[in-house]
């Protein structure tokens, strides 16, 4: 998390912790809601990455710092594009016409975190991590800010985790997306200073929304024969 080390440990123990008891839940309840009960546990990975990011910056560590960071940005680059319009095209029901626009849309999310992410990994000094106004910053460099401006970079990759989860069979998993989109906004709007580090941590936690639905199995009521 952007605030501390020990912010960051624990609010993984949470996510981490959250999102195991819930996983298990949808494999028992339903499979199809597993990708999106994985998605608490991944972000509190990603805390836990952050967590070492902290110690390495505190401790005035390159290497903790750069690993730290690696595994931070790979969730925050890689993973998620792909991750959520995958997670909607699994929950999807198999007569929907948008299921194969949104796995599509995983496919250019992988193309996309690829080029988001591995250039990082080839040229460790692309890795440029910052406190700025105590919080973690990572904005300084993004690879494809030589191919095109980052507004543009910014706009492909909220389109990627917001439109998946808007356009779903699923009204939950609309209001899901409407989660995103207010902390897109509060993003925005409050704290452009670190707004990588935040934005991932906001999003973490607005994937509780998710343990809800899957909780309280949403899904069934809309889709019967496949939730009940």
């Amino acid at each position: 998390m952007c605030l501390s080390a020990q912010v960051s440990f624990a609010a993984s123990v949470f996510l981490v912790g959250g999102g195991t008891a819930i996983s298990i839940v949808a494999l028992q309840r339903n499979k199809r809601y597993l990708p999106l009960a994985l998605m608490p546990l991944f972000a509190g990975l990603q805390q836990f990455t952050e967590g070492f990011v902290w110690v390495g910056m505190n401790e005035n560590d390159p290497l903790t710092v750069l690993w730290g960071a690696m595994g931070f940005i790979f969730f925050t680059w890689f993973i998620w594009p792909i991750w959520v319009p995958f997670s909607v095209y699994v929950l999807e029901p198999d007569e929907s016409s948008r299921k194969r626009l949104f796995l599509i849309m995983a496919v250019i999310g992988l193309i996309f975190g690829l080029l988001l992410y591995i250039p990082h990994g080839l040229d460790s000094s692309m890795v440029v991590v910052e406190i700025n106004n105590q919080s973690l910053a990572y904005e300084k460099s993004m690879w494809l800010d030589f191919m095109m401006p980052r507004w543009l970079t910014n706009t492909i990759y909220v389109t990627l985790i917001t439109l998946p989860p808007a356009l779903s069979h699923y009204k939950h998993v609309r209001h899901f997306a409407l989660t995103l989109v207010a902390v897109i906004v509060v993003d925005i709007a409050f704290l452009q200073y670190a707004y990588i580090s935040f934005f991932c941590l906001l999003a973490g936690l607005a994937t509780l929304h998710l343990v809800y639905i899957i909780l309280t199995n949403k899904c069934a009521r809309e889709c019967p024969e496949l939730f009940a």
